[in-house]
């Protein structure tokens, strides 16, 4: 296509791209958002369990919400201050931004990461699919081949430029593109091989197998703007605002339930500053040491030492002895705080981001200055160290991790048992035969597969308490026969 921005239009979409009434940008976003896959996210865990908090925790829908707030932020900055090198590059526009944000999670399963991990792990050990599970890849699934309309699958029908910009991660586990990026030295962000198995591919991927022809489709009008293996421009800045968003928002939540505690943190950032390099990894002041080490050995296009001890200073300053010098209570005053804090530093981090035409390969075209970038590095540290490695917190995931597991195996030996044919659940009939389409050959280990993946989709598709709710009913325990929660 000669027109760039027609291109960016590829698919079904039967809008014109002149008429910016009825932008077809803005069509995906309220495709996505008027969608069920949407609105499950407000029942799945983004850190802390929205049904062990209450209503003050963020959940993936909230978290969705704010991250297309700040990428629509940084959109417009670059197209205001950068709009020749933003077209150059493959264009900016907000409304792509926006919907991109708003699906980007749209894949991830009941428990946050965890269910990621241990759905990956079935999925591939137990399950024998080779492309494993994937959030960022299951986002990709759900938009372009999880609803049937007529003969046909097409996901939410999004415009090529959307669908390109919710690849985070632009190939697939294992072959596309080729050469594939985890042989790149250094490789992508994420691209590297799977730590607990090399041969498995990347750690991190788009896209699965199923959906590489329409990857390439989104992708093709980018050809010759960015490289094969790196985001689009409107990809970068999704992923920038995700990052700004954990860093900030949910540090919210754990400060509102009071798991972030000042002393340890304090005792942290204190001890490095006091001790710098020399600190014993064992004592306090260690763990931030290990990391500035990490930055040198992954990051070394951007990390530098004085940035980094000018974030751990402000972070002190304004996280230390800012937020948590006051427990949070649930009045009108530590509200404001929580509000201030958070509107600070997302104006302090979306005012720094810029676009630059030559990134380097661990970054995208999008990039937050070199001051800001270490500052977020800090507070995902605070995240990492003080919430996400607290014991109590394994103990609840071991439990959750624990129930997955035996919800697939109940699942698939419900799909496999030949008294039950006519009583399986409507969508997970569905499911089966969707994969059964999509997998070569016709041998027996291919509806093996296909009955494999209908599962996965099956439990990926619920909600925490969906997932709580159908394990109770499968093992006896629930008394509830009529129940939305099983949602069957």
């Amino acid at each position: 296509m000669d027109d760039p921005r027609a291109a960016r239009l590829f698919g079904d979409s039967t809008v014109a791209p002149g008429d910016l009434a009825l932008s077809p940008f803005r069509v995906d976003r309220d495709r996505i958002v008027s969608s069920p896959f949407f609105a499950r996210l407000a029942g799945v865990t983004q850190v802390i369990s929205p049904g062990g908090a209450g209503l003050l925790v963020h959940n993936r829908l909230t978290h969705s919400l704010k991250v297309a707030q700040v990428a629509r932020a940084i959109a417009e900055r670059i197209r205001a201050g950068q709009p020749d090198l933003a077209e150059k590059l493959g264009g900016c526009d907000p409304d792509v931004v926006e919907a991109a944000a708003l699906a980007h999670d749209l894949g991830h399963p009941p428990f946050g990461h965890l269910g990621e991990r241990v759905l990956d792990r079935l999925a591939r050990q137990r399950l024998g699919l080779r492309d494993g599970f994937e959030g960022n890849a299951q986002s990709y699934r759900i938009v372009t081949s999880t609803e049937v309309r007529g003969q046909t699958t097409i996901g939410l029908n999004l415009t090529a430029a959307t669908r390109a910009a919710i690849l985070k991660y632009p190939w697939t586990r294992h072959g596309h593109p080729d050469p594939h990026p985890r042989f790149m030295e250094p490789p992508p962000r994420g691209a590297a091989a799977h730590p607990d198995d090399p041969d498995a591919g990347s750690a991190k991927f788009g896209a699965y197998s199923t959906e590489i022809n329409d990857v390439r489709a989104a992708r093709a009008p980018f050809a010759g703007r960015v490289a094969d293996w790196q985001q689009t421009v409107e990809a970068s800045v999704m992923d920038t605002a995700d990052d700004i968003a954990y860093a900030i928002h949910d540090l919210e939540d754990v400060h509102r339930v009071g798991v972030l505690q000042q002393g340890a943190v304090a005792s942290e950032l204190m001890a490095w500053q006091r001790w710098g390099a020399a600190s014993d990894p064992k004592r306090a002041g260690g763990a931030i040491e290990s990391l500035r080490r990490s930055l040198h050995r992954k990051e070394g296009w951007i990390a530098d030492d004085d940035a980094f001890a000018d974030a751990v200073e402000l972070v002190r300053a304004e996280l230390v002895d800012g937020l948590l010098a006051q427990p949070f209570d649930g009045s009108v005053a530590a509200e404001a705080r929580v509000a201030a804090f958070s509107a600070t530093w997302t104006r302090r981090l979306v005012d720094s981001v810029g676009l630059t035409e030559q990134a380097a390969i661990r970054s995208g075209h999008v990039q937050l200055a070199v001051a800001q970038w270490h500052e977020v590095q800090i507070l995902k540290f605070v995240q990492n160290r003080f919430v996400l490695a607290r014991p109590d917190l394994a103990l609840h995931q071991r439990g959750q991790g624990r129930l997955l597991t035996t919800l697939v195996e109940a699942l698939l030996g419900w799909l496999t048992d030949p008294d039950e044919e006519d009583r399986l659940p409507r969508r997970l009939r569905d499911l089966v035969e969707l994969a059964e389409v999509e997998l070569p050959g016709d041998t027996p280990e291919r509806l093996s597969r296909a009955r494999g993946r209908a599962v996965i989709d099956f439990v990926a598709g619920l909600t925490d308490g969906q997932a709580v709710g159908l394990m109770d009913a499968l093992s006896g325990r629930s008394r509830q026969l009529w129940t939305d929660a099983f949602v069957l």
